[in-house]
């Protein structure tokens, strides 16, 4: 938002002349003001110069030679703008003016022409982007008058950013609001030369008004609440006299017309758009605001044919759309030399509406950059009668008394409960009801009596888009008091009682297991290509994230190939993030789900002079995933062999968490190649990827120390993972078991199934050994697996141990191939 600083002591005269002061009293009540400069700076050589004669170059078709009268004689210039003509009145700068820029004018021929000076535009005059010729000035001037004090620029310019959730700031009455010591009450509407009140009178209906000169019909009041439109006739339209010329400049506003000016200095000065229609050009003198129909078009001001979609709101006459609703008008029935009556249009529109047209048809303009924020529904009549005293003033006429209003849903303000306890337990500092009252009446916040020695706050229109709950008050309560006064010492607080949701409180666990192993945690954007996800966004960003990401693992992975490109050979990140699926249902919202992905690369070690690195491979993935398994409350679960669903991980280089229901929980193995742009001296990149539980087991309930007969004693969690096992107090009872296992066998099936079978006393079960060889038939592999027993309560005997180990092998018969190795 370009504020000008003139303009902005006109409205709040008490502001003082401290700008630093000014633009750091801004920041700190959340606008931040990027730039304070002065609009005279490196303008103070540049004259008012009247051109006498154009004539074409002799040697160059493009190019024209003048006369130009600079205050100081007259002098040869080359011009190659196509605006010159004789008669005219320009900015020029003489021989030895250094422009903007520390472009210093000399005295040079141009095609065989001498040029003493240059006629300027206002982009090189930085005073604007216009590059379409040079910068024409309407008034009356004196050769050789300083250009700055011709145009009224001696100001100074702050540069306010602006968030979208403070639609009030986006005027320069707004921002004075903000600046002024005695708030809203101390502003002032800056007198208009030659301008005189207004009186008109209001006709309201739901749906439809009419008026001498004008009807007016809202057929989709959900899109429009108000409009409001207004006859002006028997004006001319012509150039703005300098004063409004240069106010809206100093803002940085190309003046164009009296008329087109006068909807700007609304604009700028209120916040509320404003368009003039010419009101002959109006098919029947009707206004209708509706949707647009099939195949509909319109040609708009920047003389772009548009084709319009269902569902854009326009504004229509009997016949056809005239403008684009809160966003630009139509060729068809814009202002022009010849117009001498006007329909002044002052409406308020849906900004989620303004927004998906605007987006649809890729326009933007500072008329639906404002309402798509919201602008303020009681200011409407003010700045309508604000224009029309402009119009007046500038381009004459008469205004017709009565005034259309259709207005199908009025505005109420909303009231809003404040709590002083609420207000101290939030920002940690007490407030009487009384101060509370004192800083919210500067924003023109009415503050009441409320139940139960409550407050009851009266928000006014233009903050009715951003305050509608107790903490938005109380937000404006810190800012008005001022964030610097707040103490930086930590007060005493009560900590919560309530626990965190059990999938945060697995999230947590998960991150710091995996900081703990050195990873790194990364955030990368839901947002993703075609190729990543299969739920469309419907407004995209870009159409390379048009859907959002239905794995963690390919935008992981984008990482791993950004820090191969800057010469990082060890990578390792994680992230927890949320991936989207397809709705269940036609109609529905998207499934999400909770995952945590893994990449890692490199060695597994950091380098060292005793010998080199060892290389990642997939038994430090698997090693991961077996941690994984219970850390992320997937009970049951195991490792298979298999990609499952992710396809950019490699087969057979690659294991699946399989649940006992046979769902599949996740994967992890090597990234196939050409996945990752990787260099030459890359290693292989290894990726994981879980799917957490939506409703994990809580992590406590409570610890069984009961032990039963012919139980191994564990002592742990009820519901969740376990807490920890005790010191076993008697001894295990070892027994080995060397197995042939065919090639189609896995040594996990076989584990499994030994585990199965044990018995109460097999504590645990592990291959030790493999052995391939000599002695071993064809096809065959030797797995020796070591099986654990042990009791709680006492020793274990061999009566207790070999009906054990006769059960497993009687099992294993069962598995095809499987035999004891003699």
């Amino acid at each position: 938002m370009n504020v000008s600083y003139r303009w902005l002591r006109a409205i709040a005269p008490d502001l003082g002349d401290d700008l630093e002061a000014l633009g750091e009293r801004l920041t700190l009540r959340g606008a931040p003001v990027e730039e304070i400069r002065s609009l005279a700076g490196g303008l103070e050589g540049i004259r008012i110069a009247h051109v006498l004669d154009v004539r074409r170059h002799p040697d160059a078709d493009r190019l024209s030679v003048c006369e130009v009268d600079g205050g100081a004689g007259i002098v040869q210039v080359v011009c190659g703008a196509p605006n010159v003509r004789a008669g005219g009145w320009y900015p020029f700068a003489p021989v030895g003016t250094t422009l903007p820029g520390d472009l210093t004018i000399r005295k040079a021929k141009i095609r065989g022409q001498v040029s003493e000076g240059m006629l300027c535009s206002e982009k090189e005059l930085g005073l604007g982007r216009d590059q379409g010729g040079i910068m024409e000035l309407r008034g009356d001037f004196a050769p050789g008058a300083p250009f700055v004090d011709a145009l009224g620029l001696d100001d100074w310019r702050m540069d306010v950013e602006v968030t979208s959730n403070r639609p009030d700031l986006l005027s320069h009455r707004g921002v004075a609001r903000e600046l002024s010591s005695g708030g809203e009450a101390a502003l002032v509407d800056p007198p208009i030369p030659g301008g005189r009140r207004v009186e008109t009178l209001l006709r309201r209906d739901p749906g439809e008004v009419s008026v001498p000169g004008a009807r007016v019909v809202v057929e989709d009041p959900a899109l429009c609440p108000r409009y409001i439109g207004a006859v002006i006739r028997g004006v001319t339209v012509g150039p703005s006299p300098a004063w409004l010329a240069n106010r809206l400049r100093s803002a940085g506003v190309r003046p164009i017309s009296n008329v087109v000016d006068a909807t700007n200095y609304v604009l700028m000065e209120l916040g509320q758009p404003l368009h003039a229609f010419d009101l002959a050009r109006l098919g029947s003198s009707t206004i209708r605001v509706r949707t647009a129909r099939e195949g509909e078009r319109i040609r708009t001001l920047d003389s772009v044919d548009r084709p319009l979609g269902a569902g854009m709101l326009c504004i229509c006459d009997q016949d056809r759309p005239v403008a684009l609703a809160g966003i630009m008008g139509g060729e068809d029935s814009e202002v022009s030399g010849g117009t001498t009556d006007l329909l002044l249009e002052c409406a308020l529109f849906q900004p989620a509406s303004i927004r998906a047209t605007r987006r649809a048809l890729g326009i933007s303009t500072d008329a639906c950059y404002r309402y798509e924020r919201g602008v303020d529904p009681e200011g409407m009549e003010k700045a309508l009668n604000r224009c029309i005293e402009i119009i007046l003033a500038t381009a004459g006429g008469e205004v017709e008394r009565e005034v259309a209003d259709v207005c199908p849903s009025p505005f109420s303000r909303p009231m809003v409960l404040l709590r002083p306890s609420r207000v101290e337990r939030v920002l940690g500092v007490p407030f009487s009801p009384e101060q509370l009252r004192d800083l919210l009446a500067p924003l023109g916040i009415l503050v009441g009596d409320g139940p139960d020695g409550a407050l009851m706050a009266e928000v006014p229109g233009y903050r009715s888009w951003d305050i509608r709950r107790e903490i938005d008050l109380i937000e404006e309560v810190a800012r008005t008091w001022g964030y610097d006064r707040f103490p930086a010492d930590l007060s005493p607080f009560r900590p919560g009682t309530v626990p965190d949701d059990p999938l945060l409180q697995l999230q947590d666990e998960l991150r710091q297991l995996m900081v703990a192993r050195g990873f790194l945690e990364a955030q990368t954007l839901a947002f993703a290509p075609p190729s990543d996800g299969e739920v469309e966004v419907l407004n995209p960003l870009s159409a390379e994230e048009s859907r959002l990401r239905g794995s963690l693992l390919p935008a992981l992975l984008r990482r791993v190939s950004h820090n191969f490109h800057r010469g990082t050979r060890d990578v390792r990140l994680f992230e927890l993030g949320t991936v989207f699926h397809l709705p269940d249902a036609p109609g529905g919202m998207p499934r999400e789900e909770t995952r945590l992905a893994v990449v890692l690369t490199g060695s597994r070690h950091p380098g060292h002079w005793a010998g080199p690195a060892e290389k990642l491979d997939l038994w430090d993935v698997k090693g991961l995933l077996e941690e994984l398994i219970p850390r992320s409350r997937l009970g049951g679960a195991s490792l298979v062999p298999g990609v499952g669903t992710w396809g950019v991980l490699t087969p057979g280089a690659a294991l699946s968490i399989q649940g006992v229901d046979g769902s599949v929980h996740g994967a992890g193995g090597r990234v196939r190649e050409g996945v990752v742009d990787a260099p030459p001296w890359a290693g292989a990149v290894w990726g994981i990827e879980v799917v957490l539980p939506a409703e994990p087991p809580g992590s406590v309930a409570y610890v069984d120390e009961t032990v039963a007969e012919g139980t191994t004693g564990a002592i742990g969690v009820a519901v969740g993972e376990i807490l920890y096992h005790p010191l076993p107090l008697h001894p295990a009872v070892e027994r080995d078991l060397a197995l042939l296992l065919p090639r189609g066998i896995e040594a996990e099936v076989v584990r499994r199934r030994i585990e199965a079978t044990g018995g109460a006393f097999l504590e645990s079960v592990r291959v030790f050994d493999l052995y391939e060889g000599q002695g071993i038939p064809e096809g065959f592999r030797s797995v020796a697996y070591r099986l654990v027993f042990r009791a709680a309560d006492r020793t274990l005997v061999e009566a207790d141990v070999v009906p054990a180990v006769q059960r497993v092998l009687h099992a294993l018969k069962e598995e095809p191939g499987v035999q004891p190795r003699q």
